[in-house]
């Protein structure tokens, strides 16, 4: 079999956008981009196309946003494309068996994970919770299954102990990239070395809920760490203090023991605002309060110092008035 030519690339967040982006500086011809219908953004809720779309545009390339690929009409359309393999990065809509069976070289995927490692939708906010110390980008052939396909390549990075979902994001960013066109650079060879998936070894990405952001003080400062990073930049951790809902953008764990009850304010300084947790205690950096940026405790400590002092509480929900 020759070595595929036509690429149907499919994704549709600014991640998808970098790796579309690497294929037409490379060369590679796109026969067609999908990507997700426009949505509502913004105060105005006014249309905004996807970032793969802005850039699919801007190379000259055709745009398809079906808001389903269910459809047979749909699925005739892309068989007529003739594209001789499908690329996916965080598309977002299901791709039935029809289409998975269309291109000759199959649907390949870009995962921001080393599977079979968190499979799913939040990879990389997930890896970050967990503490994990590695994490990476699979390139993995596409089937039914959510993210079980066998594995064409696998490229790691080590996670910083300061790492937020946005500094891996942006770091897989140009990892994946690499990745995708090193195995399109022989993709034959690579298929005819592809290595099944160990089930055993699977863990679940579940999407993010806002719910879970809340900040529970009675758990170890470590990890309510290491859940501020990992939803920062969205949909960020919160907290409620005396009547208002305050957003954790910024914290780092202090392990040493404190007195407080857990939430409890213990000190305030520019250095930030130290609150007991169940073991350990958390040091906000950065704090923002509602209808307000999100500033920096030396720059709060001007304006809010009198909401941050020492013997007040942070609370897992609203306090009842």
């Amino acid at each position: 079999m020759k070595p595929p030519k036509r690429i149907l690339f499919a994704g549709t967040p600014e991640f998808a956008a970098q790796h579309l982006e690497a294929l037409v500086t490379a060369g590679h011809d796109i026969c067609a981009v999908l990507t997700q219908p426009d949505r509502p953004a913004g105060r105005g809720k006014r249309l905004q196309p996807s970032a793969v779309k802005t850039l699919a545009l801007a190379a000259g390339l055709e745009v398809l946003q079906p808001p389903s690929l269910r459809q047979a009409e749909i699925q005739a359309q892309l068989a007529a494309l003739n594209a001789d393999v499908m690329v996916v990065v965080a598309y977002g809509l299901l791709l039935p068996q029809a289409v998975l069976d269309t291109p000759p070289f199959g649907c390949i995927n870009v995962h921001a994970s080393l599977l079979p490692r968190w499979r799913g939708a939040a990879p990389i906010q997930r890896a970050i919770e967990a503490g994990d110390t590695e994490t990476g980008v699979t390139i993995m052939l596409m089937e039914a299954g959510l993210d079980t396909g066998p594995m064409l390549r696998r490229s790691s990075v080590v996670l910083a102990s300061t790492e937020t979902a946005q500094s891996l994001h942006d770091r897989l960013a140009k990892v994946g990239p690499e990745a995708l066109l090193a195995v399109l650079s022989d993709l034959p060879a690579h298929l005819a070395a592809q290595e099944q998936q160990d089930d055993a070894l699977a863990t679940y990405a579940a999407k993010i809920s806002k719910t879970e952001c809340a900040l529970d003080w009675q758990r170890d400062a470590s990890v309510l760490c290491r859940q501020v990073r990992a939803f920062n930049p969205a949909p960020v951790c919160y907290s409620y203090l005396s009547d208002e809902r305050v957003k954790i953008w910024e914290a780092e764990a202090q392990p040493l023991p404190e007195d407080g009850m857990p939430g409890e304010i213990l000190d305030a300084t520019p250095a930030g605002v130290l609150v007991a947790c169940g073991t350990g205690a958390l040091r906000i950096t950065r704090i923002q309060f509602p209808g307000a940026r999100a500033l920096p405790a030396a720059e709060l400590l001007h304006g809010r110092g009198s909401a941050l002092t020492a013997g007040k509480r942070f609370t897992l929900t609203e306090p009842i008035q």
